[in-house]
């Protein structure tokens, strides 16, 4: 099977996860026939994500084997997919190819003029910017993420894939959690940070130096000390004097952040200073791509931003709920740092809710998780801990989000653990004071936003 073929037949398992969905929609997009399942969909979940991939030509079948033939080209899976899934099962009856989903991006990566975004925090914003600035500068790009961009569900996409020129610009989010971002050969490639996040720091530092040797073209990093390895030639961003791209007289709002480079001043309308580092990255990329700092401004200052990346639900009694997929050590503490920014000049406290995913990734960080959400805190903060999520499969179950708990108020901050997650709104709305701030936060379940969409609820009631 090449993806050259544009009107191949291609299979996505666990098609209503972000990064299949993504590939589903850019293949039909290209005149390919895709099917896909999930067994969310089989089990009457996520009504709305099987809506808008249908509309946009992907037909959902069952995830028990019987949507196959072998007139199928290929069944592209991810690494979370299981070999004992009914799909895979028949493919191999049928003699049908398995492609990793990885495998698959890495043919659309080569057909473009691609620029690829890896790092363990900011990859779906810095993917999102980079595009909505090539796109405002008329460049026409092409984008396959992980989070969907708030621009694109405006149109009534789903929001994680569009088509541009072919060939043309792409932009893309290459997922070092998996290890998959060395399979990439870019144009240009975009590397914003390392942390410790489902590997150790040395062996994403390894991928990265295989990544950088991969591009093409320029390679543009972060100016910050994790990354110094990729230093020698890499084009840097950031706040520092060494920063090629460099921002200055920065301002951080409660709603927005400002920041100059080389004499044009940008405007962003997201809170936090990590916002003003992915523009700085995006502008990078711009640049290197032949937008000029002027055509930029308007494209960030109108930036929609990304599903679950710090987005408002709405307010009530005095009191704003945030819906955030911060789920790693990094990205919570530049979360609740955010979130101190909303509240700057007030009084209030943030109220925030962090939902452990994975057994095995919450056990690997447990450490970092703490002492990252124990500094954060201020001591009249609140955090509930709900039950780590289980998305399936097999698992030792062998912590839970009560040890974290436990951890956590042995660092002397206020952190609660309750087991029953349909009790949160109840709990948080029996908190809640005029002036807070609420922030639900944690990756991977879907239904974390319609949580959010409680809290605020049952403070309107």
């Amino acid at each position: 099977m090449s993806a050259r073929d544009h009107a191949s037949w291609l299979h996505f398992v666990g098609v209503g996860g972000s990064g299949m969905s993504a590939l589903a929609q850019f293949h039909t997009g290209r005149g390919g026939r895709a099917t896909g399942s999930d067994r969310a969909f089989d089990q009457g979940e996520r009504a709305e994500i099987r809506r808008q991939l249908e509309q946009a030509g992907v037909e959902i079948v069952p995830q028990d084997g019987t949507g196959l033939t072998d007139e199928c080209q290929a069944v592209v899976l991810s690494t979370a997919v299981e070999d004992s899934i009914p799909d895979v099962k028949r493919a191999g009856e049928l003699g049908v190819e398995l492609k990793h989903r990885s495998e698959l991006l890495q043919i659309y990566v080569a057909q473009h003029q691609t620029i690829a975004v890896t790092g363990t925090s900011g990859k779906s914003t810095v993917t999102a910017m980079i595009w909505t600035i090539l796109r405002g500068c008329g460049k026409d790009p092409g984008l396959l993420t992980g989070g969907p961009a708030t621009a694109l569900q405006d149109e009534g996409l789903l929001g994680n894939a569009c088509g541009g020129s072919d060939p043309g610009f792409l932009v893309i989010e290459a997922d070092e959690s998996d290890g998959s971002v060395v399979r990439y050969h870019p144009w240009a490639g975009v590397v914003l940070n390392l942390g410790r996040d489902h590997k150790e720091p040395d062996e994403i530092a390894e991928m990265f130096t295989t990544f950088r040797l991969n591009c093409a073209g320029p390679l543009i990093i972060g100016d910050g000390d994790d990354l110094r390895f990729l230093r020698p030639g890499a084009v840097t961003y950031g706040l520092t004097d060494h920063a090629r791209v460099r921002g200055t007289d920065v301002e951080l709002g409660p709603r927005s952040v400002a920041f100059t480079v080389d004499g044009v001043r940008f405007t962003v309308p997201q809170p936090g200073a990590y916002t003003v580092q992915n523009a700085l990255a995006s502008i990078t990329a711009g640049l290197l791509a032949g937008c000029s700092l002027p055509d930029m401004v308007a494209p960030l200052a109108g930036f929609r931003g990304v599903a679950r990346r710090f987005v408002s639900m709405g307010t009530a009694r005095g009191v704003e709920v945030i819906d955030d997929f911060a789920h790693n050590p990094d990205k919570l503490a530049a979360a609740l740092a955010a979130g101190r920014d909303r509240l700057a000049g007030t009084a209030g406290r943030v109220l925030a809710v962090f939902q452990p995913h994975g057994y095995g990734p919450t056990r690997f960080l447990r450490d970092d998780l703490v002492q990252s959400l124990a500094a954060a805190l201020r001591p009249d903060d609140v955090l509930w801990l709900p039950e780590i999520f289980y998305a399936g499969g097999t698992v030792t179950k062998d912590i839970s989000s009560a040890d974290l708990v436990g951890d956590i108020v042995g660092h002397g901050r206020d952190a609660r653990f309750l087991a029953d997650r349909d009790g949160l709104p109840e709990a948080i709305a029996g908190e809640a004071a005029e002036g807070d701030l609420v922030m639900v936060m944690g990756a991977r379940d879907p239904s974390l936003t319609e949580l959010a969409r409680e809290v605020l609820t049952r403070l309107e009631g």
